[in-house]
């Protein structure tokens, strides 16, 4: 008889880490891990802060995919937004892998790809409910309403269960399209057991159903019947069945279409090409001819919904840009409402439209944008339907997740079985556990033009202080070998002080600058030490005379 205990294998278990998308509103990165299969579902970027001067964009930190990049079995996509796609060609770059998304979602992508040259990545198209298969992982794309076309779900079953992963989504019972969310997917899902869920979380604090988009087709057709001269709508570019909404309603009323900005231009040529975006040839005209046409006949499409400095809009607002100029006929209408943080930005767009005589409508005014996302009545037919294990709220701000969570015990999911994840917290789970593991390096890459994480917090510490106190610049010349002074010092002010009207300061630094170097040795040895002495002392003299903290910037030239 054997005596010895039978050891029972430990049953593996799903690893779910956010490497972006919680405690914020973009960025959304989500990595699925069982044994040696990993898949990503979306790769997001986000406006920067405010005070990331100078900053394009941020996108997830992806060291823990790094080590494990060989075990990448595919990239899913929800949709086609910034905050899901926009950080593809950094991250494909270094980590590539196949990807996976629908007709639009995919075209934006490779757009995306093409644009920083990434190439060799293999692209499959799907359609709603298409089921792929990624190493242990069953993965099927689940249709939901949302303000861009193609936009799903996605159920990722593995060994241990299903979790279903929403994206971004509404319950729109009128879409545009007519593809109306799949609620009856889902609920087969919930009648064979769903482990956990991952849902959205952005309007959860408002309370009813979002309304459906057919109601800014009606607004927009009120205000083609007032417009006497030329329209400008601007909005996101990826909203292409607004577009097309809204350039239906512009020919009904004799309007040719005009898009102005890259990307406003760039995703219209994309949606053409595919088939999603449809105008005739005759209604289509370019910038360059915009005057060769009246203005009643004119319908703009354009950037710059959120206030961004390089946009279409703003250009026009600042009489900036090279082929528009506002006119007092104007109607420009803003069909977006202000993404947290850029509300200060398109106010100031907008007082300068009124400034130059235009008549501006946006959404305070009007029902010219309704939002993507479901409200509370909304996210609960989906846990009714779902009937969840474990829950997990995501994309939403920390305030957000947390008033998702209450919605989700409200909706009969014990609150032990619901975490509210951090920024690269492992969640760990069997169809019977449920448990946090470590954490993994995460936080946000900062792009700056062609340079990828090479800003951090010391550049960005450097250029608000240059910002905000300005440089002083002290150069002089020495001879390295002979320890001798050439010339100089010379002090030059950069957004310091204007020097013609302070030249007793600059003359006082240099006399400060001249006593220091004739007390010390002028050979390059002691170089690292001289600057700084200098930056100190000038420092010092400054803060005390008028109370500023410019940044010293001492150079020496060998002569």
């Amino acid at each position: 008889m054997n005596t010895k205990a039978v050891q029972k294998k430990e049953p593996s278990k799903l690893r779910i880490v956010s490497l972006g998308g919680v405690d914020e509103i973009g960025k959304n990165m989500y990595v699925f891990e069982y044994e040696d299969d990993i898949i990503v579902v979306d790769c997001g970027s986000v406006f920067p802060k405010e005070d990331m001067l100078g900053v394009d964009l941020v996108i997830p930190d992806i060291t823990y995919l790094m080590g494990k990049r060989d075990h990448i079995r595919g990239y899913l996509f929800t949709h086609g937004h910034e905050d899901h796609i926009g950080a593809t060609p950094y991250i494909l770059k270094q980590a590539p892998a196949h990807v996976f998304g629908t007709k639009l979602t995919l075209a934006l992508v490779d757009l995306k790809l093409k644009e920083y040259r990434v190439e060799n990545i293999p692209m499959h198209v799907v359609q709603p409910r298409d089921t792929v298969q990624l190493g242990q992982f069953s993965c099927q794309f689940i249709h939901v309403s949302h303000s861009i076309a193609g936009a799903c779900a996605i159920a990722i079953t593995c060994p241990v269960g299903t979790v279903i992963c929403s994206g971004d989504f509404k319950v729109d019972y009128t879409p545009i399209d007519g593809q109306v969310t799949d609620l009856q997917t889902f609920a087969k899902y919930g009648e064979k057991g769903v482990m956990a869920f991952l849902c959205e979380s952005t309007n959860v604090e408002h309370k009813g159903y979002t309304m459906s988009e057919l109601k800014v087709g009606e607004t927009f057709e009120k205000l083609f019947a007032e417009a006497e001269g030329r329209v400008i709508v601007a909005m996101f570019a990826s909203n292409i069945h607004r577009m097309q909404m809204i350039i239906d309603g512009a020919m009904r009323y004799g309007r040719r279409v005009c898009f102005i900005g890259r990307s406003m231009v760039n995703v219209s040529r994309v949606a053409m090409a595919i088939g999603e975006l449809r105008i005739p040839e005759e209604y289509l005209i370019d910038m360059d001819v915009l005057d060769q046409y009246p203005d009643n006949e004119i319908l703009v499409m354009t950037t710059g919904s959120q206030g961004e400095p390089m946009a279409g809009l703003t250009r026009m607002a600042y009489a900036e840009h090279r082929k528009l100029q506002i006119r007092q006929s104007d109607m420009v209408i803003i069909s977006a409402t202000p993404i947290p943080g850029n509300e200060k930005f398109i106010s100031r767009v907008i007082n300068q439209l009124y400034r130059l005589g235009a008549q501006v409508v946006y959404s305070a005014m009007a029902e010219v944008h309704v939002s993507g996302h479901a409200c509370q009545e909304e996210l609960k037919l989906l846990h009714a339907l779902i009937r969840p294990k474990y829950f997990i709220p995501i994309h939403g701000e920390y305030r957000m997740m947390w008033q998702h969570a209450i919605l989700a015990e409200s909706m009969g999911v014990p609150s032990q079985n619901i975490v509210i994840p951090e920024l690269g917290q492992v969640i760990e789970m069997t169809e019977n556990s449920l448990a946090l593991g470590e954490m993994v390096p995460v936080g946000g890459v900062l792009v700056d033009g062609l340079g990828v994480g090479d800003v951090g917090n010391v550049v960005l510490r450097d250029r608000k202080h240059l910002s905000q106190d300005g440089l002083v610049i002290v150069a002089m010349a020495i001879d390295r070998d002979k320890g001798k002074l050439i010339s100089g010092p010379d002090i030059v002010s950069r957004g310091f002080i204007y020097v013609k009207e302070n030249e007793d300061i600059i003359d006082r630094t240099q006399k400060l600058v001249q006593d220091i170097l004739a007390r010390a040795s002028l050979d390059g040895e002691n170089w690292p030490d001289l600057k700084n002495t200098i930056k100190d002392e000038v420092h010092r003299f400054i803060f005390e005379k008028i109370k500023r903290d410019p940044m010293i910037l001492p150079i020496i030239l060998d002569v």
